[in-house]
């Protein structure tokens, strides 16, 4: 009875993690076939070249893994094919346990994505997360044979359902955008305040003085003291946006947008850009030309590209450079449209939802 009842409590503790990383990523499958990307092209080069064969199919990769996720989450707990579900649990959490080791220990991939944006943790972090979660999962395997054997017809109805919910919930975030959007760009959020911090930023300093080490809350003034590294004591009050930055040809614009009434068309690669909903853009920059509103272009592209397409596309509007990482952040659809009124982000639409110039010009009088 204590063996059973223990098991049990290892199967929630378990399934349940798995099924909220799970659920997390399905909110956002674009988000996690980014962080993919990112594995695949420091794998290719540091490990061995034929990773950046996944590269392309990073979408597809992410969004089997996040449905698997929640179907094994969900099978551990109902006990349906329990030694198959521990087995592939075993194997999923040892390939995560390697990624999370290698960004810690070469500091590679600062975020393993493992529960997407909504809780963001250190490469160390994300690591112990899994360690224990391998140690949960061997004692499982240890006791496979104590796990249920067989299970009633509902509990595998109940996994098939949440197979086919998970995907098709990721395919409506992918061709739209993310059901809630956890990152620092969202509805709502004053970019240019969360570039300053929320509160002074305190520093400890770490000096050496005739061979003892010492911790300073103030830098000191004797020039005796030799100076070993400085410490951060409240990075929680650290901004939320660190890497916002758009510029051209004459210089930085970062600050011009967040004045005004503006309506930004995002690309984050030129190569990857959808076509399929151009004409509708095409309709929202030409409809706002004399209104209130201006519209910017930025994209993660070199100068002449984003000419090109200027003059391809008869946009006689404000164009600029960006990080692509940037851009990703801001927004998961390539193109995106992002709303801005004195840098306060009012709305964010995936091409497949070009709004008309009307909607736009709704958000500003609310």
């Amino acid at each position: 009875m204590i063996k059973e009842s223990f098991l049990w409590v290892l199967r929630l503790l378990v399934g349940g993690l798995f099924i909220f990383s799970g659920l997390i990523k399905v909110n956002d499958p674009v988000g996690t076939s980014i962080k993919l990307e990112e594995y695949f092209d420091v794998f290719s080069n540091d490990i061995a070249g034929f990773f950046s064969i996944f590269e392309p199919f990073a979408l597809p990769i992410g969004v089997f893994l996040v449905v698997l996720e929640v179907g094994l989450g969900v099978m551990l707990i109902l006990g349906v094919k329990s030694k198959f579900t521990v087995w592939s649990l075993g194997i999923m959490i040892l390939f995560f346990t390697f990624l999370t080791f290698y960004s810690a220990y070469f500091n590679k991939v600062t975020d393993c994505g493992c529960f997407g944006d909504a809780i963001k943790l250190t490469p160390w972090e994300s690591f112990y997360k899994d360690i224990i979660l391998l140690v949960l999962i061997a004692i499982l395997l240890l006791f496979k044979d104590d796990l249920p054997q067989s299970s009633p017809i509902w509990a595998k109805g109940i996994v098939g359902f949440a197979l086919l919910s998970s995907f098709i919930l990721s395919i409506i975030a992918i061709r739209n955008l993310p059901f809630i959007d956890f990152r620092a760009y969202k509805v709502g959020v004053n970019i240019s305040k969360a570039m300053e911090p929320s509160a002074p930023l305190i520093y400890s300093y770490v000096m050496k003085k005739d061979g003892e080490t010492v911790v300073l809350d103030q830098y000191p003034s004797d020039e005796s003291y030799e100076f070993v590294e400085m410490n951060l004591k409240n990075p929680e009050n650290l901004p939320k946006i660190s890497d916002f930055a758009v510029w051209n040809e004459d210089g930085d614009y970062s600050q011009e947008m967040f004045s005004g009434n503006k309506v930004v068309i995002l690309v984050s690669s030129m190569p990857k850009m959808s076509e399929a909903n151009l004409d509708n853009i095409d309709n929202l920059i030409e409809s706002l030309k004399d209104s209130p509103v201006e519209v910017v272009f930025v994209a993660a592209a070199a100068e002449e590209e984003i000419i090109d397409l200027k003059v391809k596309r008869g946009w006689e509007i404000t164009s600029l450079q960006a990080d692509a990482t940037v851009v990703k952040t801001i927004i998961r659809s390539n193109p995106g449209i992002l709303v801005l009124k004195e840098g306060v982000v009012l709305g964010k639409y995936h091409h497949n939802n070009t709004p008309d110039a009307s909607e736009v010009i709704d958000l500003f009088v609310k």
